[in-house]
């Protein structure tokens, strides 16, 4: 059974370092773009956003090395991740004056990777790292079971 759990959390890594990739290109470009063309509009809200892609490349390339290291560096980037998008989500929607955003719109020009909890990504920001946390738990508890499984072999 361990060889099960191990191939499907494989499987959804994978889906997981695709999809993070993903959203830290459009996050780069789109936080790229708006410092560049538009800083001074919403300097803080792009800012942010910046801050948010560069999570998202943090993760990424710490889901896909190895050793505990990157792993501890995947459990603070998902963690700061999914701390963000609620923090910032419910800020965009409370209080969007905090952050210089003039409107809520998750589509419109003001809108950032996390305002408005990723609406604007379908919400993607707001459930990708939930799934990052447990798929990360899931890695450890296997991790424990194979050791388990080995010591157990050995004993034997």
């Amino acid at each position: 059974m361990p060889e099960a759990r191990s191939s499907l959390a494989t499987g959804l890594g994978r889906v997981l370092v695709i999809v993070y990739a993903i959203l830290a290109l459009a996050a780069a470009g789109r936080s790229v773009s708006q410092i560049i063309t538009r800083f001074d509009e919403a300097p803080i809200a792009f800012t942010l956003s910046a801050l948010a892609a560069a999570v998202y490349i943090v993760a990424t390339i710490a889901l896909v090395a190895k050793g505990p290291v990157w792993n501890r560096v995947a459990w603070i980037a998902i963690g700061f991740e999914l701390a963000g998008v609620i923090v910032i989500g419910a800020i965009s929607l409370l209080a969007p004056q905090l952050l210089g955003l003039p409107d809520t719109n998750p589509f419109g020009r003001y809108s950032t990777v996390w305002s408005d909890f990723g609406a604007g990504y379908l919400c993607i920001p707001l459930v990708l790292p939930v799934l990052g946390l447990l798929w990360l738990r899931s890695r450890r508890a296997a991790g424990r079971d194979g050791a388990a499984t080995s010591s157990s072999e050995v004993n034997a």
